[in-house]
């Protein structure tokens, strides 16, 4: 009577001790449930405990019996040698019947054990032969139930998957497990891992999931959750696969939207396959069609776009590619993951400018194909038409680039009106050179009316870069090899550049320069066969993440502009990384001999909106500052000055310090260092200030510092102070900038 009185009157039971919150009012009536339910003598429901048979994270096998050499004495730590990457298992080992390879047979049998739940789950993976590459488990000497992997082809994939087997009716007898490889030659393994007793039934994965739909709209656009399982996705038009990539699928409410251009099947019926989903999701029904990004009205608005920086609507970016300025436009291809913030699915993006500033992004200009990923490369306008891919009026535009298959080989693509763009039917132009040939930079030489390609390889475990020349771009020949440094750490990498310069703006003087993804160059002389350096392992740049620099083919003022890949991440977006403002490129001759200088392109000026000028002036330690009434997101500070020996010149841009060390002689950027010497006394220093990044040109273009940085979005102000003595300014100003994604160029 006092429990079914406490149940029915909560709120009065205890009035001084409990509040009357409608949570603890609930967690009462709960609690009076549980006494009646006891006094009553019913029992209280408990899920029993999983009984682990085998984690397999031992250095051994315990007390399994190994029968044969493919399970090797322990279990494997993931792959094995020779073996493709093994995921999917938990912890740090499991059971892999890979040592020896594929030819190796063997059986792990387990000690007997009684069955007390009603489900048995593991994770399986390898060979799909039933009764050779099996997971069995075995009664009173009988297979009762059975698995395989899911492989009998080449191809497929190492992924251990979930499984289980309802036992319920075997439970109380007494069993033990058998992990089988029987099977030689492809596939003839097995890999298993977290073999458990369960009261409750695992979600399962359901392989192959389709849906079909009819193209009505330009895009489809996929759910997607950041740092969720990759699903492997094809594509199919008339049965033939037409685009597949991997993408980080959400079964249920996406975090973001990944658009894909299917306007080439409108009307068509195309089916979606994914090679696995967890039973019960919905991420093929979610799969919405339109001819605009959800959530366009807020697009280039996000907390941490960049303003003043190109990034992709959505998805990974990196390495610029194609730099060349064609039909009235500077042309920016970019290495492009459109279904996930992450490198993958390597595509060729694009975007267009007619002023370097403002751009507008296109559809992708090259998928991913049966040759592989589309990796970096470069673009020229073939006036000649010597490739036969032009048409009179319309000299095409050429896209070099390499192909990441197996193996990895050259390529090339063309277009008259520079948004679509073919294949060429011969690819690839190029055959594989090594397991590390790529990133192919060409350039017309005008005098030998030839075409020469810079391609980075590596050969014998060194860095080189390959001189290749051909007649048309789609035959090739070598012609010489750069050494890249002699070693395997040698200056000359990945995404070399190729170029000739004026010195000093002398046309009769002129120098060729030779670069690489890491900033370092090389100044030389090149006969149209040969390059010999003659200033080796130079570099202006002095930051952080930038990485992978191009310059302008076709440039209409003859100048050599450069843009960088500055990996400047955005947590939280549905797009990463952006890239680097332009820079004009000269070469100027220095006390050491000609050295590469960088200045931001004029063209950023257009962006300009309120100016500060404080007037030319010592300022001293304790000094007011002269920047006060300076407040903006997008910032451009430019100063020129001459410090005294010991002075420290701190420009605190939006809670973030550019420090000049005038001893040092270095400029410290958000705590990095990077040499920045006087010339002629003077520092001369330029930043550029965004959401993301801040481009830092010092020691009057001769030092470049560019790093990824993030201020506080309400920290707008620049505060300029001195200390260890006084900083004489001929020039302090500072500019408010506006984005560059104003004036209708949202597309």
């Amino acid at each position: 009577m006092v429990v079914l009185y406490a149940l029915n009157s909560t709120k009065n039971a205890i009035p001084n001790k409990l509040s009357t919150s409608p949570a603890k009012t609930q967690l009462m009536r709960l609690l009076c449930i549980a006494i009646l339910m006891a006094c009553l003598g019913a029992p209280i429901a408990q899920a029993a405990s999983d009984i682990v048979i085998a984690d397999f994270e031992g250095a051994g096998y315990g007390s399994w019996t190994v029968v044969g050499t493919a399970f090797g004495s322990g279990p494997a730590h993931g792959a094995l040698p020779g073996q493709m990457p093994v995921t999917g298992y938990d912890g740090k080992g499991l059971a892999n019947s890979y040592h020896g390879g594929d030819d190796a047979t063997g059986r792990l049998i387990s000690p007997e054990f009684k069955i007390e739940r009603p489900y048995l789950s593991f994770l399986i993976g390898g060979g799909g032969f039933a009764g050779e590459t099996c997971l069995s488990l075995v009664v009173e000497g009988v297979v009762v139930r059975t698995a395989t992997g899911h492989n009998t082809h080449p191809g497929g994939s190492e992924r251990l998957t979930p499984g289980v087997w309802d036992v319920r009716e075997l439970r109380g007898k007494t069993a033990h497990i058998e992990i089988v490889d029987e099977h030689k030659g492809c596939w003839g393994h097995i890999c298993v891992d977290n073999l458990i007793q369960t009261e409750r039934r695992p979600v399962l994965m359901e392989t192959n999931v389709k849906r079909e739909l009819t193209v009505e709209k330009r895009l489809l656009h996929f759910p997607v959750t950041t740092g969720g399982a990759k699903r492997n996705l094809q594509i199919l038009a008339d049965g033939k696969i037409v685009r597949a990539f991997s993408v980080e699928l959400a079964d249920e409410k996406p975090e973001w939207w990944a658009p894909l251009d299917v306007s080439a099947w409108r009307g068509k019926t195309i089916s979606l396959v994914v090679d696995e989903l967890p039973e019960g999701s919905h991420a093929l029904s979610l799969v919405q069609q339109g001819d605009a990004l959800p959530g366009s009205e807020d697009l280039y608005r996000e907390a941490l776009r960049p303003q003043i920086h190109f990034s992709a609507q959505r998805g990974w970016l990196n390495d610029p590619n194609g730099l060349v300025y064609y039909n009235g436009e500077y042309q920016l291809f970019f290495q492009h993951n459109p279904y996930g913030v992450g490198w993958g699915n390597m595509h060729w993006g694009h975007a267009v400018s007619r002023d370097l500033v403002h751009w507008q992004q296109q559809p992708e200009a090259l998928y991913p194909d049966d040759l592989g990923t589309m990796f970096s490369g470069s673009a020229v306008v073939d006036w000649h038409n010597t490739s036969g891919f032009g048409e009179p009026g319309k000299p095409p535009v050429v896209l070099i680039y390499t192909a990441a298959g197996n193996p990895v080989t050259q390529c090339i693509a063309y277009s008259t009106d520079g948004r679509t763009f073919t294949k060429y039917a011969g690819n690839p132009v190029l055959p594989n050179i090594s397991g590390g040939n790529r990133d192919p930079k060409v350039v017309w030489i005008a005098e030998s009316k030839r075409w020469v390609m810079a391609l980075y390889v590596e050969r014998d475990g060194r860095h080189t870069i390959h001189i290749f020349t051909s007649p048309n771009l789609r035959d090739w020949t070598l012609a010489s090899v750069v050494p890249g440094g002699g070693d395997k750490d040698g200056y000359l990498y990945e995404c070399p550049d190729f170029y000739e310069l004026p010195l000093d703006g002398d046309g009769a003087h002129k120098k060729w320069v030779l670069s690489a993804a890491n900033n370092q160059y090389a100044i030389g002389s090149f006969d149209g066969t040969t390059f010999t350096p003659e200033f080796s392992r130079q570099s202006v740049y002095r930051g952080q993440g930038f990485y992978a620099p191009q310059t302008y083919s076709d440039e209409p003022k003859q100048r050599r502009v450069q843009i960088g890949w500055l990996q400047a991440g955005a947590q939280g977006m549905p797009f990463s990384q952006c890239m680097s403002l332009p820079h004009v490129i000269t070469l100027r001759t220095t006390p050491d001999g000609p050295r590469l200088n960088y200045q931001p392109a004029p063209e950023l000026a257009e962006l300009r909106t309120t100016t500060v000028r404080a007037k030319s002036a010592v300022v001293k330690p304790g000094d007011a500052n002269p920047l006060a009434n300076v407040r903006g997101e997008m910032l451009e500070i430019d100063a020129t000055f001459t410090p005294a020996p010991q002075s420290i010149v701190t420009f605190d841009v939006r809670g973030i310090p550019v420090v000049y060390d005038a001893a040092k002689q270095e400029v410290v950027v958000a705590g990095h260092a990077a040499s920045a010497p006087l010339v002629n006394g003077k520092q001369t220093l330029v930043i550029y200030a965004d959401r993301t990044a801040y481009e830092i040109f010092a020691s009057d273009g001769f030092s470049y510092a560019p790093m990824p940085v993030y201020p506080k979005a309400d920290a707008l102000g620049v505060v300029v102070s001195v200390k260890g003595g006084s900083a004489k300014f001929e020039k302090l100003e500072a500019h408010e900038l506006k984005s560059i994604w104003q004036d209708g160029d949202v597309r």
